[in-house]
């Protein structure tokens, strides 16, 4: 067989291998596929295991009639359950607590292990300017380096989150102790870890980008990602307004509302009703005689229903999208420069 046609097959096998990709999109697909198949495989065995967790779960919770019931509980169906949603919880519960680990990590590690190394090596390899030399403007290396992470992302994430949505339904709440408010169940369910993902991901490139060492940029990415993850915790209760209730007692025992609800505080009411904080009237001698001073009628309780569940994750999905945008339009102006200056 002569060299001509020996390079003409070898120029046929790469175009059929290829398929639809072509040029630097192709290249960044190969430097990418370890991760494309490491996240298959993860996808996979979540999937295998979260049916198989589901399964088991739902039935213990049906097998001992447990559902809705929390350890302590006043309601009559949940009489004499406490040893079965002990013995749930012991059984259960760590496995749980590292799903929704997991899914708390998962962001961060998008931004450290994806985001930060994308352009940080290349930059301070030297090998962008190789690419450069081979017909391909900068601006389309740029685009064609995150389209292939982002497109990762936006299909890993979604796939995650929504298997341990499904997966944690059964066990949700009362039964399990991983209440939907608490700072891992809720980062775990619905769109809050994608919209953290993408955050994490554009804040990962865009270090990369201004840090150009791979080191640095993964500490950094790391630090922020916990930054984020703070603030817009704080954020959180104050994306929707809270629920009020009115007992007729002067304490402000949150055991008066239900178990799934989210507590955020509570006070006196007074016969105008007028707001006092609790401490208005410390227990001890006098606290009848307080209360008769300042006519308090009752007690308010605030709290986050369940139903406040998903109105919230949407809201938050959506501040941190924008922040992601925000980001993201830095990114574009900063790589605009940086990319021209080399």
């Amino acid at each position: 067989m002569s060299t001509g046609t020996t390079k003409a097959a070898v120029r046929h096998s790469v175009r059929v291998w290829r398929g639809p990709l072509r040029g630097v999109t192709w290249l960044v697909w190969r430097q990418h596929r370890w991760a494309a198949r490491v996240l298959a495989v993860l996808v996979i065995v979540f999937a295998a295991g979260a049916v198989l967790l589901r399964a088991r779960m739902a039935g213990y919770i049906d097998s001992h009639h447990i559902a809705g019931c929390p350890e302590i509980s006043r309601l009559p169906a949940c009489a004499g359950t406490q040893d079965a949603v002990i013995a749930f919880r012991a059984g259960y519960g760590q496995v749980i607590d590292l799903i929704t680990t997991v899914m708390l990590l998962l962001p961060a590690a998008t931004g450290m292990f994806l985001g930060a190394p994308l352009l940080a090596r290349e930059l301070e390899n030297g090998t962008d300017r190789l690419a450069w030399t081979q017909s391909v403007s900068p601006l389309r290396w740029f685009a064609a380096k995150c389209a292939v992470p982002l497109a990762l992302v936006l299909t890993t994430a979604p796939v995650l989150s929504a298997l341990v949505t499904w997966c944690l339904r059964p066990a949700a709440d009362e039964v399990s102790g991983a209440y939907w408010y608490q700072y891992g169940t809720f980062a775990a369910l619905g769109p809050v870890p994608v919209a953290y993902c993408l955050l994490a991901l554009v804040t990962g490139v865009l270090a990369g980008l201004v840090l150009r060492r791979t080191v640095p940029a993964v500490a950094v990415t790391a630090v922020l990602t916990g930054l984020w993850s703070y603030v817009f915790a704080a954020v959180r209760p104050r994306l929707l307004d809270t629920v009020t209730t009115r007992t007729a007692s002067g304490g402000t025992d949150a055991s008066d509302l239900p178990d799934d609800s989210w507590y955020r505080g509570g006070g006196l009411l007074t016969a105008s009703g007028e707001r006092l904080p609790e401490e208005s009237c410390p227990a001890g001698r006098g606290y009848a005689a307080c209360l008769r001073e300042h006519r308090v009628t009752g007690a308010y309780l605030d709290s986050h229903p369940v139903a406040h569940h998903w109105p919230l994750a949407w809201a938050e999905s959506a501040l941190v999208a924008g922040a992601a945008v925000v980001l993201a339009l830095m990114l574009l102006l900063v790589a605009s420069r940086v990319l021209r200056r080399r």
